[in-house]
């Protein structure tokens, strides 16, 4: 399984440019933040009893599971952190930010990236 994991891995790596990652991991981190300011944004205005602005739902449901599907990935990466040399909480944090890419960076073997 990890064999194949890494043959797949190298890949995806090898055939995607370096500027699309980047691209890709810049556009992950404004939409988390932004998921993330949203749903304090609602807390607020629940708890103040204030009119939040008028924002469809699906985009609050859309946050909710980017977020979601980000935290798992954070959960994964900082049990499989140590196992890399890396620092599990700085490590979680950042694959909680830029999602995926952040996974395949911590399975890559090194002499890829």
């Amino acid at each position: 399984m990890n064999q194949y994991f890494y043959t797949v891995n190298t890949m995806i790596f090898k055939y995607i440019d370096k500027n699309v990652i980047v691209f890709v991991k810049l556009l992950s981190i404004i939409f988390i933040a932004n998921a993330i300011g949203l749903e304090l944004c609602n807390i607020y205005a629940a708890l103040t009893d204030t009119i939040m602005l008028n924002i469809p739902m699906p985009i609050f449901w859309l946050g909710r599971f980017a977020m979601t599907a980000h935290l798992v990935e954070a959960i994964i990466a900082a049990f499989y952190a140590p196992s890399r040399n890396k620092i599990i909480i700085q490590y979680s944090i950042y694959t909680f930010f830029v999602g995926t890419v952040g996974l395949l960076e911590l399975f890559e073997p090194q002499d890829v990236i």
